[in-house]
């Protein structure tokens, strides 16, 4: 069992089925990233690097990218009736993250790193 799989697994059942949503999410936007655990959290690595992470809270999710992403994709964020911190968006199982706002806050997270 990987870090990521335990972690799922240690998560509340009712989140357990979007965590492993986002993880294949991520994986595929971000083939070419290591799965790692970093902070006690599940994350995408490149270069020593976190593009992307994910969590589980008591009662929501959160998927964890370069503020530059977050910033860049305000309006996205915003029209899924989703909320976002400067690094992150939260999730639910009543509000789930829409799955191309998961590939395009990878991809914008990784060509934030990509400049630095």
């Amino acid at each position: 069992m990987s870090d990521h799989e335990g972690y799922i697994a240690s998560a509340a059942e009712a989140l357990q089925p979007l965590l492993k949503q986002i993880r294949a999410q991520l994986s595929e936007a971000l083939p070419e990233a290591q799965e790692v655990m970093k902070y006690n959290m599940p994350g995408f690595e490149l270069r020593d690097s976190i593009v992307a992470g994910y969590g589980a809270f008591s009662r929501q999710c959160g998927l964890y990218v370069a503020p530059g992403a977050i910033e860049a994709l305000a309006d996205e964020i915003a029209a899924a009736g989703l909320k976002a911190s400067k690094t992150g968006v939260t999730f639910s199982p009543r509000h789930p993250i829409p799955e191309s706002l998961v590939r395009q806050l990878a991809d914008a997270s990784r060509k934030e790193l990509d400049m630095s």
